[in-house]
């Protein structure tokens, strides 16, 4: 890691290496994010400020994974890490400064998305994934919530807190992920296949964008589970057959059977 300006114990601290830390971003689980300005380019950039001493180690491990799994990935559909600087006390990440927000946000402001937009955003979160796998990396928490858009609308694959290295045919045994969005394997507890994991998120993800709406979904999460573990969800009418049977390829309670996210990339996706 690199060194820093910023003063040891000063969480309000005005500088960062060379950036100068200006309004507050937004505040997360793990600390408080600010934007940051280079004060030679102008660049900007997103600081998160990370207060060792308030995280537990489960927490503190979360984070030092996704800073050591975000060092390893350059695509420009995934956010990219540009430094890290640290004190005694706090962590400081340098990261892509992305305007324009979630695109749980952008779904909720638009309800469903035209195929057309619905196919762009998923080519993107298609092409990060599958770049992740490639290089043995398995998100495991993927959401609207955690893909943030560009000032272009570019998808930014982010929070990588959850992520896990999964090399050849091993399985993964931590059960993590949102609800709406975790596979049967995952909530039953049994041993997964990470990448199909992965591929069942997606899945979800495009069916929120084309029908503005969850396949699973229930105010009791009791209720919630169940419904995710049968795997029996309805495709509205106005969705193409061809992308019905993509959304059934990849919402497909049994693993060895679902899609890989290779065979993803459908001619509907690449149309």
């Amino acid at each position: 890691m690199s060194g820093n300006r910023a003063r040891a114990g000063a969480p309000h601290a005005q500088h960062v290496g060379p950036y100068r830390l200006e309004r507050t971003l937004g505040k997360g689980q793990t600390g408080l994010v600010r934007l940051g300005v280079h004060c030679v380019t102008g660049r900007k950039v997103a600081v998160k400020i990370i207060n060792r001493g308030a995280l537990s180690p489960a927490v503190l491990t979360k984070v030092e994974r996704e800073i050591a799994i975000l060092k390893l990935i350059e695509h420009p559909h995934v956010l990219k890490l540009y430094d890290v600087y640290e004190n005694k006390r706090h962590l400081y990440l340098v990261l892509e400064h992305v305007a324009g927000g979630e695109l749980f946000d952008y779904l909720v402001r638009k309800g469903r998305l035209s195929p057309r937009e619905a196919r762009k955003f998923f080519r993107q979160i298609v092409s990060a994934l599958h770049f992740c796998h490639l290089h043995s990396i398995c998100h495991r928490d993927l959401k609207p919530e955690n893909l943030l858009l560009d000032e272009w609308n570019e998808i930014r694959v982010a929070d990588f807190g959850m992520a896990s290295l999964q090399v050849g045919d091993s399985l993964l045994d931590t059960s993590c992920g949102s609800p709406h969005y975790a596979c049967p394997e995952v909530i039953r507890g049994e041993k997964y296949d990470g990448r199909r994991a992965d591929v069942w998120s997606c899945g979800v993800i495009l069916y929120a964008l084309l029908v503005g709406a969850l396949p699973f979904d229930d105010d009791n999460l009791r209720q919630l589970l169940e419904k995710v573990k049968r795997g029996v969800f309805h495709v509205p009418h106005f969705v193409s057959a061809e992308c019905s049977e993509l959304l059934r390829g990849m919402i497909h309670t049994d693993p060895a059977a679902r899609l890989t996210v290779n065979h993803a990339e459908s001619c509907w996706i690449q149309s």
